[in-house]
């Protein structure tokens, strides 16, 4: 495993490491090799587990709910791509 096991992070240091791997992601998905990739999902639920550990009641957005999203859907209106062309 490579970094601090988790569980042995304090909040603050928790966070920072998920903040780091969440603006990491997007360019090891596009440009990191299949181990670094590999590391990087394991590093990432270790992670988002222990944060989820600590956090079980954490809050959550409606909007972040499938029914939050559907009616989010629900309530805009199609419109063209380009109106009035």
């Amino acid at each position: 495993m490579t970094g601090v096991d988790p569980d042995r992070l304090d909040d603050q240091q928790l966070m920072k490491e998920l903040e780091t791997i969440h603006r990491t992601r997007h360019d090891t998905l596009l440009y990191g090799s299949n181990d670094a990739l590999r590391a990087h999902n394991e590093r990432m639920a270790q992670l988002e587990g222990e944060f989820l550990r600590r956090n079980p009641r954490r809050p959550v957005a409606a909007g972040r709910t499938r029914e939050g999203a559907r009616e989010r859907g629900s309530g805009e209106s199609a419109t063209p791509a380009n109106p009035g062309t």
